[in-house]
């Protein structure tokens, strides 16, 4: 689970980093592409052309990819056909043994929509989600503004030098350290830490577009790994409780219903951070919390509400009580 939001993750870095570096090229590259080619003429064209070069190539390498339907023998024997065979288990003597042994009873035919440990983490997954969409939108937006906004005045250039530090500090934690991590202090505990760290980090944004030359470029390239970092330290902590709520046969459905509900609110995010940092900017000389400030205030208010979300008696944890 760590390898797979960590890939989720590093294509949200990645991908804006791209288009950073890539972005009007005619102005970047002038030595490499003319004024007048098409890449002059359509500044965004080359990104663009990138990433759909990209798409077909993982277009065709998923049509070779094998299904990964399984057709297991069904037992009608209450939720026998629910359990997980262990290593050596041949037959269904074995498998009703397990039943027993355990004194749990995982029933497939549950609805989905009454087990309240996978519908709660689904719900604080997607106030989350919504939380890094918005600020993905906003750091970009952010970053390129003026000094005089409460900006960095960075270029296209420079953003995504950014992210593509943040994307690189990003695979070291989550392949090496989270998983240590995480079997130590639980998924839910992580969930908690990352939201608790996020809020002064944020908060710490209007100071840093005080700072200028290398203590700027220093500080911002690491509060930006750090950020992305607790954000997907907190989706995989979500995504493993969101696992263990249901039985293995249950686990496609549960993930279509988590992955159709994030995209709802992963569509929301952007549009609302753009909106909000529009709105932002016309407050440049507002007595309470002027510009920027109100920006990232709000940021810590969605964050607040997904901390509270984690705890009892909202969000219930899985039968096993992992934590």
């Amino acid at each position: 689970m760590s390898v797979i939001s960590t890939s989720w993750g590093i294509g949200l870095v990645i991908g804006p980093a791209i288009g950073g570096f890539l972005a009007q090229a005619a102005e970047k590259y002038p030595t490499i592409f003319s004024k007048g080619s098409l890449f002059g003429r359509f500044p965004y064209f080359l990104p663009c052309l990138l990433i759909s070069i990209f798409s077909a190539g993982v277009l065709v390498i998923c049509c070779l990819l094998p299904e990964t339907l399984h057709n297991h023998q069904e037992y009608d024997k209450e939720c026998v056909d629910s359990v997980d065979a262990p290593e050596g288990t041949a037959n269904e003597f074995d498998l009703t043994e397990k039943v027993q042994l355990t004194g749990r009873c995982p029933t497939s035919k549950q609805s989905l929509l009454k087990n309240w440990p996978l519908m709660s983490s689904i719900i604080v997954y997607c106030v989350f989600q919504l939380h890094d969409m918005a600020y993905a939108e906003i750091f970009s937006l952010w970053a390129v503004s003026p000094k005089k906004n409460g900006g960095l005045s960075y270029s296209t250039a420079d953003v995504g030098e950014a992210l593509a530090i943040s994307g690189f500090g990003l695979l070291l934690f989550q392949l090496f350290l989270y998983p240590l991590v995480e079997k130590n202090l639980g998924p839910v505990v992580i969930s908690r830490i990352g939201a608790l760290v996020t809020m002064p980090l944020l908060s710490s944004y209007p100071f840093i577009a005080t700072l200028t030359g290398l203590s700027l470029v220093l500080l911002v390239d690491s509060v930006s790994v750090l950020k992305n970092v607790l954000a997907v330290s907190i989706t995989t902590g979500l995504f493993l409780l969101q696992n263990r709520a249901v039985t293995q046969e249950q686990r496609g459905a549960a993930n279509g219903i988590s992955m159709s509900a994030m995209s709802l609110f992963k569509a929301i995010g952007p549009a609302a951070g753009g909106s909000l940092f529009s709105w932002a900017q016309k407050r440049q000389n507002a007595s309470f919390l002027p510009g920027d400030e109100m920006i990232f205030v709000i940021l810590n208010g969605i964050e607040v509400v997904g901390l509270v979300m984690t705890f009892k008696p909202f969000l219930a944890l899985p039968d096993d009580g992992e934590s």
